[in-house]
């Protein structure tokens, strides 16, 4: 037996950092990324990395799926909680308005 643990097994750690992507609309530049918590230096460096991904996509471009799934993606492997904001309320957002 080892003593190396594998993904499955490793126990969740806490997000190190919280950060909101915000839709400001169909007027360039499209997109306001926000820390929430954590360093913000993390948050900069994850800002530069989003805005050049998705900086001139609107939400209903095509590339824009593909683009933001990478963003996921790169959140998931930093150990970042996102949260979007594409102007559209959800179901939960607007059960608790």
């Amino acid at each position: 037996m080892t003593d190396i643990a594998t993904d499955a097994e490793a126990p969740q750690l806490p997000p190190e950092v919280g950060i909101r992507i915000i839709y400001l609309g169909p007027v360039a530049p499209h997109w306001e990324l926000e820390g929430i918590y954590g360093d913000e230096a993390a948050v900069d460096e994850f800002r530069r990395r989003t805005n050049a991904r998705l900086q001139l996509l609107p939400p209903h471009d095509p590339q824009f799926r593909r683009n933001r799934e990478r963003v996921v993606r790169d959140a998931e492997r930093e150990n970042y909680e996102l949260h979007w904001d594409l102007g559209m309320p959800d179901e939960d957002e607007a059960a608790a308005s």
